[in-house]
């Protein structure tokens, strides 16, 4: 069963854990990383052998036609992140599809490909922003992966199905959900900083166990920051936040390349199709 592999392509200051700590005025002034980190992403998957989606910001795509021309070019799927990295809850419905409009224009114009695929900044889609994929169909995406189904501080909507499914009535829209594992008797993701954290084994066994006992691929995400040891630190941001972002970033490189030696992995929107599938 091939599983879907996803990068969310953004700055190492645009992360929500910086969020109230560094202003977007000051972005622009700030050393920009991405485009290194993200071809070191692209190199590492070229040596696997293996094709992901890219989740990029709009923001990165205006500043980085090339490296959005690569990722198409090398037959990956380039998809949205929004444009700023905003949290989908924090906009009006009329706020939210005009940054679906700006990101998506800048990601087409910058990548000279079609763009159908969306995850939230932060997996911002939950209780609070039930109109969202309605929008998301409307405004003509094929999917999102936008929701994380479990409880954490940051993101979260614990009642959301936690496989694919339908959540627009009449469309076939469809949310691809973060896929999650049980760690000490907890819900968290499989990816990111959970990922990082924990051993390999753990995350090695969720996807396999998706895979043969559940039937479903795995849905993994992470950062090119997470790969970028050498990058700035905040010195004042909150502990818990440092504790977060900066925890054993020398070992992700690794870690990745173990994973996906051991199972199949693919573009989101590859996966979604299969999906789809399934629903009808």
């Amino acid at each position: 069963m091939q599983n879907a592999l996803s990068v969310d392509v953004e700055e190492w200051f645009q992360v929500g854990a910086f969020e109230t700590t560094i202003d977007r005025a000051d972005w622009d002034g700030l050393e920009s990383r991405v485009a290194d980190n993200t071809a070191r992403v692209l190199d590492l998957f070229g040596e696997a052998g293996v094709k992901a989606t890219f989740f990029t910001l709009g923001w990165v795509a205006e500043r980085h036609g090339a490296l959005m021309r690569r990722i198409a070019g090398e037959g990956h799927e380039l998809a949205s992140h929004g444009y700023d990295h905003a949290r989908v809850f924090t906009f009006t419905p009329e706020q939210f599809r005009a940054d679906l409009r700006r990101s998506r224009a800048a990601l087409e114009d910058a990548g000279g490909v079609g763009v159908i695929g969306y995850r939230a900044p932060s997996f911002s889609i939950d209780p609070r922003s039930p109109w969202a994929h309605k929008i998301l169909a409307e405004e003509g995406y094929t999917y999102s992966s936008s929701v994380a189904p479990i409880a954490h501080d940051h993101y979260g909507w614990t009642e959301s199905p936690t496989v694919a499914h339908r959540p627009v009535a009449g469309n076939d829209f469809i949310e691809l959900p973060i896929s999650t594992m049980r760690v000490a008797g907890r819900s968290v993701t499989t990816g990111g900083g959970f990922f990082r954290l924990l051993p390999n084994v753990v995350t090695d066994r969720a996807v396999t166990a998706l895979n043969a006992d559940a039937g479903r691929p795995g849905i993994f995400y992470f950062h090119p920051w997470e790969i970028d040891p050498g990058q700035p630190r905040v010195a004042d941001a909150p502990l818990k936040s440092k504790l977060r972002h900066y925890a054993r970033l020398g070992a992700m490189a690794g870690k990745l390349r173990q994973l996906i030696r051991r199972h199949d992995w693919g573009r989101v929107d590859h996966v979604v199709a299969r999906e789809a599938e399934r629903l009808q």
